[in-house]
Formats: C-alpha cells, structure tokens, sequence
C-alpha cells in the first residue's frame, strides 16, 4: 500500500520502502492519501516470465503517470523516484508496480508511442529542492490570485503545483467561459521567473484537488478512490424518491453528487417490477390515482379523485391484481377495503436492551412502584380516618344543639352550696 507516514496525505514525504509489501511500520501507520493503491498481487509470481518494466508514479495530488524503468532500478512501492519531463526532471513516487501496471495503462488507454523513462532513484539533494519548492507553492497561489483579480479575469487559480527540479510552474484554473490570459502569463512569467503552464480543469477536478469532507463525514470520494466522473442529472435523484433540493443535492463542486449514481442501477432494477407512476384505478367507489411509491416497503399510495387528502396504501401485488380486473372491464374492490392495515410496533432501545444492568433497573423500578402504593394506601387510610373522626365530631356538636331549651321563666334555678372552709387563724 502506499503509505504516508508523517504526511497528512502528502506524496513530498512519503517513508519511501524499500520493501515489496509497503510500509515498514507494517500498514499500522494508520495513514492514507489521495488515490492511494494496495497491490494485491505483491507475493504473486507473474505467470508470464518477461518482467514488467512499467511502474505508475504519483506527484502532487491526484495526478499520476506512468513511466517505464529502462534501466532496471529496484523499484518498489513507495520509492521516491526522479522521472523524465519536458523540461527537466520530476520527482514522485511510485504507486503501482507489477503486473498491475498493465491493467491500468489497458484501462486508461495509454499510448504505446508515449515511453517516458525513470532516470534514477531521488537523491537526498533532489528531495530537500523538490520538498523547498512544495512550500512555496501556497504563497505563490496567493500571489497569483491577486494578479488575476487586478487584470479582472473572470477565472479562479484553484491549484498550483512545481515541477521537480523548479523549471515549470502549473496553474490550474476553474472558468465558466473562454479567458484571454496572454497578459496573465506574461505576469506571471516576470513575477515567478521560470516556465508557465496553464491548465483548465473542471469544477469536479478542483474538488478532487483540493479535497475536503461530504455531508456523510467521509472524505469526498472524488479525492480518495474516484476518477471517473459521470454526468449527473436530477432523474437519479427522481428515481430515488428524492426530494429535488439543490443545496442538499449538489456538492462540494456545485454540481450534483456523484453517489447519486451509485444506488441507480439498484433502484431501475426495482422498479422495474412496479406498476406504473401513472396507473388508474377505476374502483366502485371511483377512479383512484397514484400519489408515490416506497420502493423499500414495496407499496404505493393512491388516492380518489374527489378525495385528494385520503390517501389509502396499497402493496404492489394488490395493485397488479385491481390493474388485471380493469383490464377485463370489471371495476377493482374498493381501496378501503385493501388497504394495508399495520401493527404498530413498539420502538426498542437497543442500548437498554445490551446493557448488563438491565434487569436490576427493573428490580428498582419495580420496588419503586411498591413503595409508591404502600404509601397511597397509607394516604388513603390516613384520609379516611380524619374524615371519619371529623364526621363524629359534628354529630356530637349537632346533637349538643338540639338538646330542649329552658323556655319557662318561672322555674327557678338552684345553685349547688358548698360548705365553707375553715377558718385557720381562729
């Protein structure tokens, strides 16, 4: 695999192998970058005896070629290698070697004609200028974004990247219409003082550049695995059933996102076994219209006519039925009484459900509930008794008010007499 050790995806500082199986750190570095390959026919013996002098070297983001070792260098994976270029020389790294190789120029279409050769494994000289120049690259987009805003072209400088040996500068540049740069180049030629290449790339070329995470957390697959760029358009998103919002369709590059295409195949296959999105059903209680369709659940909605807010759902195999007998000119049952009828489920927590303490919360909860009703009954009791209590107390002060009163006036009162007490002193 080719490995990045101490880079963060950056080909400058690759750990350079030596070894046919990549890493020395044994693939624990935990390190990936941009189109990274794993050679899976690295212990294999090619069958034919001729060994394949061709290797895939990569340079500075996703930009890869190939370049055959005429002179027979123990090349290996990771290899930081000087090529052949027009001017001068490049530096890379070797991504790919073996029999590989030759699938991938077959896949690519590599002209037989165009042998650019491997000069010599990169010197420690040769590193520190290649590794000089990668450090001044940042600045000099900068700098050269500031001179296209002030010739006020309408292009957008999204990459820039130094030949090895220093003697070729490319820009690369995003542009909706056609820009006379002449001037542009002349500036830069007396700014930056070496060769100028200019470069148009699409909008998904500068996200594979640049980089950057999706809206599900990965890397954009466009700078990790993916370089062939398919066109997009929204009936991928139509088939999925996807809502047609553009900020959450497109991506990073402002066009739709790529995955839209990945699941595509899957979907068409399904529903190919659909009835169609236009299909009519003539019912005895009148015409029914399809309203969507779940591709998951295998169903689909209808809805009548006059009653456009009561949608009624169907499975597909029901519809293919009401479908035949329309056919045979007899009206299709009613959709309430097809309809599916679904049995709420009850929803599980699965961290509850594995968690070992499990059964002592219920155990607690459980206890809890006992306690609760011990003490409503207490209450309950308690309530009971201080009604009763008070209910006794008001007969007792009714029956004292309805004791006879004294109304004759000439009964005459007595007063009880108690003897008088002694009379200590006499």
């Amino acid at each position: 695999m080719s490995c990045g050790c101490k880079t963060s995806g950056d080909s400058s500082h690759s750990c350079g192998t030596k070894s046919a199986n990549g890493c020395d750190s044994v693939d624990t570095c935990g390190n990936s970058y941009k189109l990274s390959v794993f050679d899976w026919l690295s212990d294999i013996q090619s069958p034919s005896k001729s060994q394949n002098d061709w290797v895939e070297v990569r340079f500075k983001n996703e930009r890869k070629c190939f370049f055959k070792n005429a002179n027979g260098l123990p090349l290996h994976i990771g290899s930081i290698v000087t090529v052949e270029s027009s001017p001068g020389h490049d530096i890379g790294v070797v991504s790919l070697t073996g029999e590989l190789v030759n699938i991938q120029m077959k896949k690519k279409h590599h002209p037989e004609n165009e042998v650019l050769k491997v000069y010599r494994l990169a010197t420690q000289k040769d590193i520190e200028v290649w590794q000089g120049l990668r450090e001044k690259e940042e600045d000099i987009k900068i700098q050269a974004r500031k001179i296209a805003y002030s010739l006020q072209l309408e292009m957008k400088i999204s990459d820039v990247e130094f030949q090895g040996d220093g003697a070729k500068l490319t820009f690369y540049y995003t542009a909706d219409n056609r820009v006379d740069f002449r001037q542009l180049i002349k500036e830069f030629a007396s700014t930056f003082r070496t060769k100028i290449d200019m470069k148009q790339i699409g909008y998904r070329q500068e996200a594979a550049k640049i980089g950057g995470i999706g809206s599900c957390g990965r890397e954009l697959c466009c700078s990790t695995w993916l370089t062939d760029f398919r066109s997009v358009n929204t009936n991928a998103a139509r088939y999925q059933q996807l809502s047609i919002n553009p900020q959450k369709l497109a991506g990073q590059c402002g066009k739709l996102k790529c995955c839209l295409n990945y699941e595509l195949d899957s979907y068409l296959d399904t529903l190919s076994h659909f009835p169609s999105s236009n299909t009519t059903l003539d019912t005895e209680n009148g015409k029914a219209f399809c309203i969507k369709i779940d591709v998951f659940k295998r169903k689909m909605w209808f809805a009548y006519a006059d009653k456009a807010m009561a949608w009624y759902d169907l499975h597909i195999d029901d519809v293919k039925e009401l479908i035949a007998m329309n056919k045979k000119g007899l009206k299709a049952t009613p959709l309430e009484e097809i309809r599916v009828t679904e049995i709420e489920e009850k929803a599980v927590d699965l961290i509850q459900e594995n968690n070992l303490d499990r059964f002592n919360n219920k155990k607690k909860s459980s206890r809890n509930k006992n306690n609760r009703s011990k003490t409503n009954h207490q209450h309950k009791a308690a309530v009971t008794a201080n009604a009763k209590t008070a209910s006794n107390n008001n007969n007792v002060k009714t029956a004292q008010n309805s004791k006879p009163t004294n109304n004759n006036p000439q009964k005459k009162k007595f007063k009880k007499k108690y003897p008088p007490k002694p009379n200590n002193n006499a």
